[in-house]
């Protein structure tokens, strides 16, 4: 899951237009969307990243939890967990482009879990026994949201810049930046994604036809 926006920004007019043009376009997508067909390809992407090497090779995980326009993710989590693997979720900071990956102790700990304004389940702002990610041993793999994605790595966020801004974190991390992959359903894939100079690529897209 990814918190809407909150406003405008500092872009130039043009490439701000265009960013939200696209959203816009984007959404209409995916509001076309069935809930079958979400499903579908949600378990199909699930498929795909169970049997993809770097997951099976990374230990400490940054998932997402999804909202009803993203790929479904509670199979990849629970997979997570029986795979022995360590799993770390997004606590969006309100008003801020800060985030924090969190530990989850289990796919069962989801129901402890505080649904924000946003719609958003994450662990409340009060719950400070969580270990963050970055506090620890770093991440080897994060799964990125996103409303759209070209096929160069271009990744089209809501607009606040929450995981641009923690992977730059990430970067003065020890153990460096991890692999990111987004999980997108084949109508967010676009010809091309604006992009500034401060908007991080994404390493690999997954969708159904790649």
């Amino acid at each position: 899951m990814e918190p809407p926006a909150e406003g405008g920004g500092e872009m130039a007019a043009a490439l701000g237009a265009a960013k939200r043009a696209l959203r816009a376009e984007l959404r209409h997508r995916l509001r076309a969307l069935g809930a079958a067909e979400k499903q579908r390809q949600s378990r199909l992407l699930s498929r795909k990243v169970i049997g993809h090497s770097k997951y099976q090779e990374s230990k400490r995980i940054a998932i997402f939890l999804s909202m009803p326009d993203e790929i479904q993710t509670e199979e990849i989590i629970k997979d997570i967990f029986k795979q022995g693997k360590e799993c770390f979720i997004p606590r969006y900071k309100p008003h801020s482009n800060h985030m924090d990956m969190l530990k989850l102790s289990s796919a069962e700990d989801m129901a402890s879990l505080t649904l924000t304004s946003w719609n958003i389940l994450q662990p409340s702002d009060g719950d400070n026994t969580r270990e963050e990610a970055l506090a620890g041993g770093g991440l080897d793999l994060i799964f990125m949201p996103g409303l759209g994605f070209d096929k160069k790595g271009n990744r089209l966020g809501r607009g606040k810049g929450y995981y641009d801004t923690y992977l730059g974190r990430c970067m003065k991390h020890p153990s460096g930046k991890p692999y990111t992959i987004a999980l997108a359903f084949r109508e967010q894939i676009c010809e091309s994604v604006p992009v500034t100079e401060n908007d991080v690529q994404v390493d690999e897209i997954l969708y159904e036809d790649c």
